[in-house]
């Protein structure tokens, strides 16, 4: 067995990293080596890699020991399953895009458990799949509760025969070749030897048991295709790139097994007006010289409607006012960020005699203001 690695070199963090650095390096190489998104030799053992070095210093317990005493601090200490559980794997995963139901199914496919394959005996019916649909919204939209009617091509169970596989008044029937336990022994003798081979059985395909009179409309498999109407509550402060989970409305399972996961991907569109920095929003709004100077009151838009802002004499072109609690809803916290409102000086590229006249009179009454840094460069030479 090859020596495990130093989990920080495994990360390429240093030793003395914080837990957000730990956990954005493993995000970007998560993402990187998954088995679902590289299919390359040598990929899922580095995941696996990864994944146990993430598990050891997300966890100030556990990384104190590994500190303290390496790896046999860690093995000595703590069961396999143990040294993963706790980890936020699942959280991070649904945000990469990788659906996960819980820690068990995260734990199956670190130590090979997947798919139709549990801890023990032999494979079920399959667990339905993970589905990903896109929405797309506005600004407005998302900075409000919002309900959203989705029609969604998945699998589902099969009305006609309730998912059972049999046609209506028969029952499917006990695998005659395995006896109904989903797998097949082959004994060998060698000498006072015996060696015993357990394989998947290939009537049933593990299933245990066989459908003499199969569903007319489903043929068999307890499944059919159909587009489900689902109305998904999205809620306010939604990010382009947020990702909502549906628990159990993804592909249904084989025979009564769990259904996969629906994942929401929210798409915010760009807006003309308002620009999304974090919970704040950004508002330019052109003024003139003269309402800088003199300072004026202006009706501008909001997320919630016209409200009116006052310019102070003298504000300079570029500044920033601030309308507080009128930006966007804090995601998963309470309250609300805020309105940016930056001023930019309008030029006018057309003037009347009169304008013309006025704006001369006033350079010549105005002091132009000198350049800064302008002294300096002079006395320099």
């Amino acid at each position: 067995m090859s020596e495990k690695r130093d989990y920080y070199e495994v990360l390429g963090v240093s030793k003395d990293a914080a837990k957000d650095d730990i956990k954005r390096a493993y995000r970007e190489l998560a993402l990187k080596y998954h088995p679902d998104r590289n299919k390359s030799p040598g990929a899922e053992e580095k995941f696996k890699e990864l994944s146990e070095a993430y598990a050891v210093l997300s966890d100030d317990e556990k990384r104190a020991q590994y500190d303290r005493f390496g790896h046999a601090g860690i093995s000595g200490r703590w069961s396999a399953e143990d040294i993963f559980r706790g980890g936020d794997f699942e959280d991070i995963f649904r945000d990469l895009g990788f659906g996960f139901r819980g820690f068990d199914s995260i734990f199956d496919m670190f130590f090979g458990r997947r798919g139709r394959y549990g801890p023990t005996g032999p494979p079920g019916p399959a667990p339905g799949r993970d589905i990903q649909h896109e929405i797309t919204m506005t600004v407005q939209q998302a900075a409000k509760d919002t309900k959203v009617e989705v029609e969604i091509p998945r699998t589902v169970t099969c009305d006609n025969c309730h998912g059972s596989g049999a046609k209506p008044g028969t029952q499917a029937q006990a695998c005659p070749k395995c006896h109904g336990s989903g797998e097949v022994r082959y004994v060998q003798t060698q000498g006072f030897t015996q060696i015993v081979q357990i394989s998947t059985c290939d009537k049933c395909r593990g299933s245990g048991k066989i459908i003499p009179n199969p569903c007319n409309v489903c043929h068999g498999t307890g499944l059919t295709k159909k587009h489900s109407k689902l109305e998904v509550k999205i809620p306010a402060g939604v990010d382009n790139g947020s990702v909502l989970r549906l628990a159990g409305k993804g592909e249904a399972g084989e025979r009564g097994a769990l259904s996969g996961d629906l994942y929401i991907v929210i798409r915010v569109k760009p807006d003309e007006v308002f620009e999304r920095r974090g919970s704040d929003i950004l508002y330019k709004l052109p003024v003139s010289y003269a309402q800088l100077a003199l300072g004026d009151e202006v009706t501008i838009p909001t997320l919630d409607g016209i409200v009116k802002l006052r310019i102070e004499a003298g504000t300079q072109s570029g500044a920033v006012l601030r309308l507080k609690g009128k930006g966007m809803p804090k995601l998963r916290a309470h309250g609300r960020g805020d309105q940016l409102v930056k001023l930019v000086l309008r030029t006018p590229t057309k003037l009347t005699g009169d304008q013309k006249k006025l704006l001369v009179e006033l350079s010549k009454l105005e002091p132009k203001p000198t350049p800064p840094g302008i002294d300096r460069v002079s006395n320099e030479k």
